[in-house]
């Protein structure tokens, strides 16, 4: 559009090209945040809508306002967590039957070796709380909140490496390029707090094993702005946030109102969401230059809250540190939270490598829950905790009375979760006697994802988008809500 343009007579067909193209841009701007057409009543809007995603209200009473997903990255062992199984201790060394493999496929870093030797768990386990869930020792801390933890003892996925399972628990495929189950809750529901994105991720730092890749926590095809924000420790959370010298805020202001008035002539020639969708990036990263440095600075916390989380807390990027942002956050309404937790792939030395694994997460994971729950929080708020898939029963490479590895197992494992919509006190599922085929109600990842879509107040088969000819959903063309552990 040229700058001359207001000076020529215009006929009917360029106004009604014209308008046109701006109703298109308010009903994207509906879209992106129709509180935004509403402003003279938005608290009435928050109260009778939601919060401004493309649903515009759930599809039915939501129980969770909000998510804290604790991602334990490289499959954590069950069978040295949470999956008591006394006979693999007395069958210990033996080889793994045949009746017992059955036709499940090996990895190729097993699938060679002349022997599967049954490899029984050297950590002692207990029953606790009135539920009496099993726990090893390995998290004495989770062993005192198991009344308020749910277990799902038979998950289980299709992919049996380390990326595609991950990805598969994150966007619903195995193949990259969908979006993530943060992205599909922004998309869908939107946010509470327009000073902080409404899908944020913190990843434990310095911690190394299967790499972790943004596209776990990326937007897929839908609008960029419902991509997952990372935030670092460090000097800057939030990469290219901060003004270069000698640009202050009243300068950036400016900036953005006549770069606003650019991308709109821009939008207007183009009819380009991701135009509008940018636009929205660059006020959200406008207002976050002054809520993100308040959520990072954790000075105000007591000296009680960082001994509750532990000594790590005081460290910024570890676990415990993240889980009291996790909870900063929730209190600011940000809806989707993800940690990443990785270091939990055992192939070898399990039994001194899962002790430091469990050093560094146990007593964070309960303190957060515990914290939730004095907060009153956790009666709005679900906390999850799992990884990708399980691991063997048998040894991976040699077996010693104190050593041993254990292979990816994907045909059974546990996750459980905590807070709002979930029974407390309850296991579903179980695994037969050897840990190695589920023999009690199976759970699918469609499933958990259906189920934790439900707790949200969505119905996953409904919450789509359309792209290249085809109407996508998180679960794709699968998943049914686990009603039995719905409180």
């Amino acid at each position: 559009m040229c700058t001359h343009d207001h000076k020529k007579n215009f006929s009917r067909r360029d106004f009604l090209t014209k308008t046109t193209l701006g109703m298109g841009a308010m009903s994207m701007a509906s879209l992106l945040d129709p509180m935004d057409l509403f402003a003279g009543d938005k608290q009435k809007l928050v109260n009778s809508f939601g919060s401004g995603g493309t649903l515009g209200q759930p599809h039915f009473p939501a129980k969770v306002k909000r998510v804290i997903y604790l991602f334990q990255s490289g499959a954590p062992s069950q069978l040295d967590l949470f999956d008591y199984k006394p006979l693999l201790n007395k069958m210990q060394g033996q080889d793994l039957p045949k009746s017992v493999q059955g036709e499940q496929r090996l990895t190729g870093m097993s699938s060679g070796q002349a022997t599967l030797p049954i490899a029984g768990s050297v950590f002692d386990f207990k029953q606790h709380g009135d539920s009496g869930a099993w726990m090893s020792n390995l998290m004495p801390h989770t062993s005192k909140i198991v009344d308020e933890l749910c277990f799902i003892k038979s998950m289980y996925t299709e992919a049996i490496n380390h990326d595609p399972a991950v990805t598969f628990f994150q966007t619903g495929s195995q193949l990259p390029g969908r979006p993530s189950i943060g992205s599909w809750v922004s998309y869908g529901l939107g946010s509470d707090n327009k000073n902080l994105p409404e899908f944020v991720v913190l990843v434990t730092k310095d911690k190394f094993g299967q790499p972790l890749y943004s596209r776990s926590w990326g937007n897929g095809f839908l609008p960029s702005q419902h991509q997952g924000v990372q935030f670092r420790s460090g000097k800057d959370p939030v990469l290219y946030l901060t003004n270069p010298p000698g640009i202050d805020g009243k300068s950036r202001r400016e900036q953005l109102d006549h770069l606003q008035k650019l991308e709109q002539l821009n939008h207007e020639d183009l009819s380009d969401p991701e135009i509008l969708a940018r636009m929205a990036q660059y006020e959200m990263a406008f207002r976050m230059q002054t809520s993100v440095p308040e959520i990072m600075d954790t000075k105000d916390e007591s000296d009680a809250t960082y001994a509750m989380y532990g000594e790590d807390s005081r460290k910024p990027g570890t676990y415990a540190a993240n889980c009291i942002l996790a909870r900063r956050l929730a209190e600011r309404d940000v809806k989707f939270i993800q940690l990443y937790h990785q270091g939990w792939d055992q192939h070898g030395n399990l039994p001194n490598a899962i002790k430091g694994q469990c050093k560094e997460t146990d007593q964070a994971t309960a303190a957060l829950i515990t914290d939730l729950k004095q907060r009153g929080m956790l009666e709005d708020t679900l906390v999850i905790w799992g990884g990708e898939f399980g691991r063997t029963n048998y040894s991976q490479g040699k077996l010693t009375p104190d050593n041993f590895g254990r292979d990816h197992h994907p045909k059974c494992f546990t996750i459980f979760m905590a807070g709002a919509g979930i029974k407390k006190g309850f296991t579903l599922g179980a695994t037969d006697d050897f840990g190695y085929n589920i023999a009690q109600r199976p759970v699918h990842v469609h499933d958990f994802q259906a189920t934790l879509m439900h707790l949200l107040g969505v119905d996953h088969e409904r919450l789509t988008f359309k792209f290249q000819g085809r109407r996508y959903r998180l679960t794709d063309v699968h998943g049914d809500v686990v009603k039995e552990i719905l409180a």
